[in-house]
Formats: structure tokens, C-alpha cells, sequence
């Protein structure tokens, strides 16, 4: 398998294709730009594409089937920004990757620590010398009901790690996980909504999900509730959260991913005036915390992604299935 990156970091996905390379014995070339049209020409002779979350629309699917390229795989568990119905018209494989759930897990439980005690308006106000306790009383995670959206993986491991903090735990999911019931009640998501303190999201980024915290939702939750996202953007109306929170009904969000970030995320965009006026609001609000998509940042989650879907790509190459393939 010959093979082209785009989007490669140098500072550390680099280091672990280098080494399954010599392990697999597969060759590749790279570039830390992103895939365009412009520049589709230096993936010429591969066989494969690895990229990250970056659109791959139509037209740049058929620009690399006309080079020759027969497999795509996204160096991200999500992979709704790639255009599958043509990728499957054009032949294209397409794989995603996979990674320990334990990463994400552990930054929810600390975006909601870090909600609960009001860590943002601590450390802002420290940095001015200001050490005053006005503003700031916060609430233990254990005094608190916990509502999960979603008990995939990452849920799940969510939900085993709340249970260290004695916290009542409420989830919800359209396929229930038996394991789960002796730390869980499940239930519909407007009785999840309306009994939690604090709400966490962890269902795919898939078109059916698309704004299901909306309007009506945030009017369910509890007044002075926590809602925290480390999942995908496209899962809660931005407009509709921010009249939540302008309105002082919801007490505070940790968001780890908004709507339309692509663009904005993994790049250095500090001399830039950024079209984005939904995550400015959110930023400038006290009680609301913004990180820029990395819940995933590990050592070990960033190694099982390249590894999950580089072996993916080498599966296809070599006329074989692989458990990463997007069917």
C-alpha cells in the first residue's frame, strides 16, 4: 500500500505512522495542509487517503477516483463530513477510526467538575487578584442527578466513572444496555432532562440527532442546570443555548465541540477575525466554558486512531474487511 496523509500533525500523529509503516510495510508521503481541489495532486500514485475532519464533498471524492484512489479513512470516530452516498457511488471505501473511550471520558467528568464549581470565573478573576467568594458557591458532583444522553462506549464509561461519586445517574438511549442497569435508570430523554442536574451528551453526530437539545429541550431542564457536550456540535441548537443561558434559566454549559467549528479547530488563527459570533457570545459568558475539540487529546487515543485507521486502509488494499469500515 502506497499511502498520502493529509492533515498530519508532525508533533505527534507523525511519530506513530512512521512506526506502523514499519510494521504493516506500507510507504507514505504527507502534508499538513488540508485537502482541496488545489492540491489534490500530491496524493498522485496512492492508493489511499488518511485525512481528519475536513469535508470531503463530491467533487473532491471524484478527483481522487479519477487518480486511482479506492480507499478514505478519517483519522476521527466521527465521519459525517464525508459524502458517503459518493463515496459508495464512486467505489470509494470509507473507514473511520476508534480509539479508548477512557480519554473523553475522563475530560466530561472534569468539564463537569469544572462547571459545578465555577472554575472559569475562579481562575479569571485570580489572574486580576480578585479572591473574593462572591459569585462562586459551587455544588458536588454528588449532591447532583446526572443525565447521559447516549451509552455507547464513551457513555458507558462515563456513566462507571460517576458512579465513583455517588451521584444518581439517569440515562438514556434507544437501545439500553443491560450491563448498565445496576448503576443506571433509563429513561425517556424529557423525564432525563427535567429530574438532572446536570446533562451530558454523548449520542452520534448522525442527521436524526441533528439540534436535539433545541428550544423545547433546554426548557425541560431544570432551572440552574449544567449541560455539557464533549460529543458533537450539531447536537445542540447554539442559538437556542445561548437565549437559555442569556435568559439565567440554565445555569452554565462546558462545551468541548460547537456548530461550524470546522475551520476553527487544531489551527492557530490568532490574527484572524473569526466569523464565528455564536462561539465569541458563549466565550464571553462567565458561566460557560468552550475548549476547542480535544477531549480526545491523549497519548493513547491519538495512537489507536492512526493505528485503527491506517489498518483499516491496509485491510482494503489487501482485499479485506475491517471492523472501521463505514458500511
Amino acid at each position: 500500500m502506497k499511502l498520502f496523509a493529509f492533515a498530519l500533525r508532525p508533533f505527534d500523529e507523525l511519530g506513530y505512522l512512521e512506526a506502523l509503516s514499519r510494521e504493516l510495510g506500507f510507504t507514505f508521503a504527507w502534508t499538513e495542509d488540508y485537502p482541496t481541489l488545489d492540491n489534490a495532486e500530491l496524493a498522485a500514485g496512492a492508493d489511499a487517503l488518511s485525512i481528519i475532519t475536513n469535508p470531503m464533498t463530491p467533487e473532491l471524492l471524484e478527483r481522487y477516483h479519477q487518480m486511482g484512489i479506492r480507499a478514505i479513512a478519517t483519522r476521527s470516530i466521527g465521519y459525517d463530513h464525508i459524502d458517503l452516498a459518493a463515496a459508495r457511488r464512486l467505489g470509494i471505501r470509507v473507514a473511520h477510526a476508534a480509539y479508548p473511550p477512557e480519554g473523553v471520558a475522563d475530560y466530561t467528568i472534569m468539564l463537569m467538575l469544572m462547571g459545578l464549581r465555577r472554575a472559569k470565573l475562579v481562575l479569571k478573576q485570580a489572574e486580576a487578584q480578585d479572591f473574593s467568594l462572591e459569585g462562586k458557591l459551587g455544588r458536588t458532583l454528588a449532591s447532583c442527578t446526572v443525565g447521559v444522553v447516549g451509552t455507547g462506549a464513551i457513555g458507558a464509561c462515563v456513566i462507571r466513572q460517576l458512579a465513583g461519586f455517588g451521584c444518581r445517574i439517569l440515562a438514556c438511549d434507544p437501545y439500553p444496555k443491560d450491563a448498565l442497569r445496576d448503576q443506571v435508570t433509563y429513561v425517556n430523554l424529557e423525564t432525563l432532562l427535567a429530574e438532572s442536574d446536570v446533562v451530558t451528551l454523548h449520542a452520534p453526530g448522525l442527521p436524526e440527532n441533528h439540534h436535539m437539545i433545541g428550544t423545547g429541550e433546554l426548557a425541560l431542564m431544570k432551572p440552574g442546570a449544567l449541560l455539557v457536550n464533549a460529543a458533537r456540535g450539531s447536537l445542540v441548537d447554539t442559538e437556542a443555548l445561548v437565549a437559555a443561558l442569556e435568559s439565567g434559566r440554565l445555569g452554565g454549559a462546558a462545551l468541548d465541540t460547537i456548530e461550524n467549528e470546522a475551520g476553527l479547530y487544531y489551527l492557530d488563527r490568532r490574527l484572524d477575525v473569526l466569523p464565528h459570533r455564536d462561539r465569541a457570545v458563549l466565550m464571553a459568558l462567565p458561566n460557560v466554558i468552550v475548549s476547542p475539540h480535544m477531549a480526545f487529546y491523549t497519548a493513547e487515543d491519538v495512537e489507536h486512531m492512526v493505528r485503527s485507521s491506517v489498518g483499516a486502509l491496509d485491510a482494503f488494499c489487501r482485499g479485506e474487511d475491517s471492523p472501521f469500515e463505514v458500511r
